[in-house]
């Protein structure tokens, strides 16, 4: 028997009403998570925390005074300084010293004595003497090279040693020698003032560093290093002029003799 008036429900499709509902609602939740992703692109970043940066470079770690002496007579005393091991080499350094620069009518003497494997291998005297005058004494100031001059070789008892001329400034400007010489395990640098703000002979400085010595028995490597160091030195020639190998300079006197007519 057929059905009078209006379609029962359950007769329309299924899911029909569901479908016409969902859909907005659907489209409406589309949207905002659109929005939401938008809104996150353009929110900015929050900062990186800042890395600190290293403000000082490693001290280097002191140690005891080590044996170091030297025996040649001075008005000044002789002052050893505690040794300490280079952050970035891991050597030992020791530096020896003598006399005041500001003190123009007296000798300066400024010696550091750097052991341990590959001391021998260093840079040029120039940028050690740089750093060795950089390196104040203690109750000085730091000095600077002004100016350097000619090089030369001298003869000692540690064998051949480079030199370099140079102007140092500081409290006072004077005229010095810089120096180095480098065994297996071993190097000796620095540099030498004379009075009166010349620059030191080459026998005054081959006498300074024969008159260098050292004994430690924790250290036998290098106290045989000193006790075998008997070259022919230029300490034992009185009279010997400053002389580079090459004849780019000569001593004081020489050139003054040179000038007379």
């Amino acid at each position: 028997m057929p059905r009078l008036g209006f379609a029962d429900r359950d007769d329309e499709p299924a899911g029909r009403g569901f479908s016409a509902i969902g859909l907005p609602v659907r489209l409406l939740a589309a949207s905002a998570v659109i929005a939401g992703l938008t809104m996150m692109v353009r929110r900015p970043s929050p900062p990186s925390p800042a890395v600190p940066l290293q403000a000082t470079p490693q001290r280097p770690v002191l140690l005891d005074t080590a044996p170091l002496r030297l025996s040649e007579p001075g008005i000044d005393p002789v002052r050893v300084e505690p040794g300490r091991i280079d952050a970035r080499t891991g050597l030992r350094e020791d530096i020896l010293g003598r006399g005041r620069f500001d003190a123009i009518e007296a000798p300066v003497l400024r010696l550091a004595m750097t052991r341990g494997v590959g001391a021998e291998r260093a840079p040029g005297l120039f940028v050690l003497l740089a750093r060795r005058a950089a390196q104040p004494a203690p109750g000085g100031d730091p000095l600077a090279v002004s100016r350097s001059g000619p090089r030369g070789v001298v003869a000692t008892r540690f064998g051949t040693v480079e030199t370099l001329e140079a102007t140092l400034v500081g409290a006072t400007t004077r005229t010095c020698t810089g120096f180095v010489a480098a065994q297996p395990a071993l190097r000796l640098d620095g540099f030498l003032c004379a009075p009166l703000g010349t620059a030191p002979d080459r026998r005054a400085l081959a006498c300074t560093l024969d008159a260098l010595d050292f004994d430690d028995p924790a250290d036998p490597t290098t106290s045989a290093t000193f006790k075998a160091a008997k070259a022919r030195s230029d300490c034992d020639r009185p009279g010997i002029a400053v002389a580079d190998p090459v004849g780019r300079t000569g001593s004081i006197s020489r050139r003054r003799a040179d000038t007379k007519n």
